[in-house]
Formats: C-alpha cells, sequence, structure tokens
C-alpha cells in the first residue's frame, strides 16, 4: 500500500490521525533535529529474524535499548534474532530500510511478522510512527493504535521490551 491508501484505510476505521510532512528522517538522532515539535511518544522499528526464518518487528520508543543477545527470551523466537534484510522488509512490511514502521503491518497479508509493542512506548497518547515512508509522521491514538493492528488480522502484543 501506499501511503495515501494507508490513510485512506485508517479513515475507514473511524481512526483520526494527523500527519506532518519533514524531510527524510533515517535514525533517531535526524528525527529529533528535523521532525520539529510533534507531541507524543516516537517510534523506532526492529525488523528482526530468528533462526528458524520466523520475522518479528518490535516498535519501541525512540530512546528504548533492546538487548539483541536476550530479547529473543523475550518474544518467543527460536535462538538469538538478527536483522532482517532489505529484501524480506520490503517483500513483508513493504518498506525500505529507514522507514521501518507499525503501520507496515497493513502489507503482511499473511501475517508472517509477529509484531511486538514495547509496554513503555504504550504509556503514550499520541503515538507517532512513518506512514510507509520516512519523509512523514502520522500520529495515531494509542487505542486506535491497536484498533488498526487489529485491522491487519495481527494479534496485539504488547510486552516490556526494552531494558
Amino acid at each position: 500500500m501506499t501511503r495515501e491508501e494507508l490513510i485512506r484505510h485508517l479513515d475507514g476505521l473511524g481512526i483520526e490521525t494527523r500527519t506532518y510532512e519533514h524531510p527524510p528522517l533515517f535514525t533517531v538522532a535526524d528525527s529529533e533535529a528535523l521532525r520539529g515539535d510533534i507531541p507524543g511518544g516516537h517510534t523506532k522499528n526492529l525488523f528482526l529474524k530468528d533462526k528458524k526464518g520466523r520475522f518479528f518487528l518490535l516498535t519501541v520508543g525512540e530512546h528504548a535499548v533492546i538487548d539483541l543477545k536476550t530479547i529473543h527470551t523475550r518474544i518467543g523466537a527460536s535462538g538469538r534474532v538478527s536483522f532482517g534484510n532489505a529484501e524480506k522488509l520490503q517483500e513483508l512490511l513493504g518498506v525500505q530500510p529507514g522507514a521501518v514502521t507499525i503501520f507496515g503491518l497493513i502489507n503482511d497479508r499473511d501475517t508472517q511478522v509477529t509484531a511486538f509493542l514495547d509496554a513503555d512506548l504504550m504509556e503514550h497518547d499520541p503515538i507517532n510512527a512513518h506512514p510507509l515512508t520516512n519523509d512523514a509522521t502520522t500520529a495515531i491514538g494509542r487505542d486506535d493504535l491497536l484498533r488498526f493492528i487489529e485491522s491487519t488480522g495481527h494479534e496485539v502484543q504488547i510486552l516490556k521490551l526494552s531494558a
């Protein structure tokens, strides 16, 4: 889906969002310097795979610290995880590196990606994420984000992921 199709999908669910345009953001440092003053919690996302080839998307607060040596024990992965490659990221979530987002679940029609939201992030309202491209940020209410995830056929899973 395109960014516009995503926004139409959210509108169709009765979910109000606000999208802010900005230069492309590739890192948390870029985000802090270039996004301006956007209220709410800001996300970073880790697209991971385990030894059995299963894929995971972890959506956490922008300053969260994730221990990649032990996170597999929390998310039910088979052994240690590593970052998924750009080809699988595009195939499963429909996004490029630098634009990884929880909204990418809309493109995972076969629910091959297991997604987790960090409990600390869920203390914020609204939550801000890229709308499938990294040249904008879309603010969505916390409860509406959960409704969006359910609309994609994925299970909502909230865990304490950050150290």
